[in-house]
């Protein structure tokens, strides 16, 4: 989109205006949102939100300096602003690293630095396995290798040995005899077309999913009453589900597999010392089988990046690989 006289006032009054802003077709009926900040001749770096699902946040622009960068946020399809929202045919691993090179090679990006958590993390590992000479630097935030394993491990053992009452919670949401299994429940029922059937759990699953995230949440038990009140479904757990219940669209530890791929990429992981969804033993593997990636914990930190520490972290490892490329 062209550089409009309005844009350039907004980016004088915030720096971290969009420089463009767009809903990119990406085929498969999908349209997704497209944004860039910083300056046009800046570092070329992408970020890569959460969930899957989450869309991208004004606050994302921030992590970028904008008189270094050129960054540039998307929504992944069916997240955020992305048509259709929620759209989850067409709409796998490989479908998103698509839009990726699709979304660089629009920007003329012969290179970039991809930055990402969580989910995201798991989306800037596939895709730099894939297309290493396209990756100038990794920076990732909340180590996630998108197996079944993690997440069930969240949801059961961890969830039952951290919030043992709110397990008790997690778990009477679902019939006693789906209860063994109970992460596999959850997802099979949020797939379920029947508002009656997944309204409930969809909600359940977000609200227990938060107060994982974070190392002081506000509330550390379900509000059972509610989960059946017509307050509008969070859209996270739908995509989640869609994602987790196909593996993440990968073969067996995949990404540990391939992680010899990433050499001589330089690379930095912030861990949260208490993050119960992607607890630091995780991002130790991957540097294990990573050389020459760099990991650092943020103390008194969990999953969320706005537990104490994080963000700030997050942003001086964006402006160190910077550096580090540079030179």
């Amino acid at each position: 989109m062209p550089d409009s006289d309005a844009a350039r006032s907004a980016r004088r009054a915030d720096p971290f205006a969009p420089l463009t802003s767009e809903m990119l077709a990406v085929g498969d009926g999908h349209d997704i949102h497209v944004e860039s900040v910083g300056r046009a001749d800046g570092i070329p770096a992408v970020y890569l939100h959460g969930g899957p699902g989450s869309g991208c946040q004004p606050d994302h622009r921030r992590l970028f300096d904008p008189e270094r960068f050129c960054a540039v946020l998307f929504d992944q399809r069916g997240a955020g602003r992305s048509r259709p929202k929620g759209g989850r045919e067409h709409n796998t691993l490989p479908h998103l690293m698509a839009d990726m090179e699709t979304i660089r090679e629009k920007f003329g990006f012969e290179r970039w630095m991809v930055v990402g958590g969580s989910w995201g993390a798991t989306l800037a590992l596939a895709y730099a396995q894939a297309h290493p000479a396209r990756v100038s630097a990794i920076a990732l935030r909340a180590t996630f290798l998108g197996t079944r394993a993690e997440v069930e491990t969240a949801f059961t053992t961890t969830l039952s040995q951290f919030h043992p009452a709110l397990a008790q919670d997690f778990l009477s949401v679902l019939p006693a005899g789906e209860r063994k299994r109970p992460a596999e429940a959850y997802w099979r029922r949020i797939l379920d077309p029947d508002p009656a059937v997944h309204a409930p759990v969809a909600r359940a699953w977000h609200d227990t999913e938060r107060i994982l995230s974070e190392h002081g949440p506000a509330r550390t038990r379900l509000d059972l009453a509610s989960l059946n009140s017509t307050r509008p479904l969070p859209s996270t757990p739908f995509m989640e589900a869609h994602y987790f219940v196909h593996d993440c669209f990968m073969a067996p530890d995949q990404l540990l597999r391939n992680a010899g791929r990433l050499a001589g990429i330089p690379g930095i992981i912030i861990q949260g010392r208490y993050d119960l969804l992607c607890p630091p033993g995780t991002s130790q593997a991957l540097a294990e089988a990573w050389p020459g990636s760099e990991i650092r914990i943020v103390e008194q930190a969990g999953h969320s990046l706005y537990d104490p520490g994080v963000r700030d972290a997050v942003m001086k490892m964006v402006a160190d690989l910077a550096s580090a490329t540079a030179r």
